[in-house]
């Protein structure tokens, strides 16, 4: 079992990117969160399997349709900072 937070920064914020990323993590069986920051960026912790997290990872460097990432930053976390499932905040 493998943690990761990530900082997302662009234009992450009203276009679906909590939701998309969280269909995402559940599609990965990931556990974890999707937040917006008021700094307009979204942080986005991910526990599971390595693999996984890394797939989520190159997603997270798109992201949905609507949205422009321009910079994506990982970070080591904790797997006891993710509760049950996937939550958007």
């Amino acid at each position: 079992m493998s943690a990761a937070r990530f900082f997302v920064a662009g234009k992450v914020q009203g276009v679906w990117f909590r939701a998309s990323t969280r269909e995402q993590a559940v599609a990965l069986d990931l556990r974890g969160y999707a937040n917006n920051l008021r700094d307009g960026r979204v942080e986005v912790l991910a526990v599971g399997e390595e693999a996984a997290i890394e797939r989520l990872a190159q997603w997270l460097r798109q992201g949905p349709p609507m949205a422009r990432v321009d910079t994506l930053l990982r970070e080591a976390a904790s797997e006891s900072e993710a509760g049950e499932g996937f939550v958007c905040g």
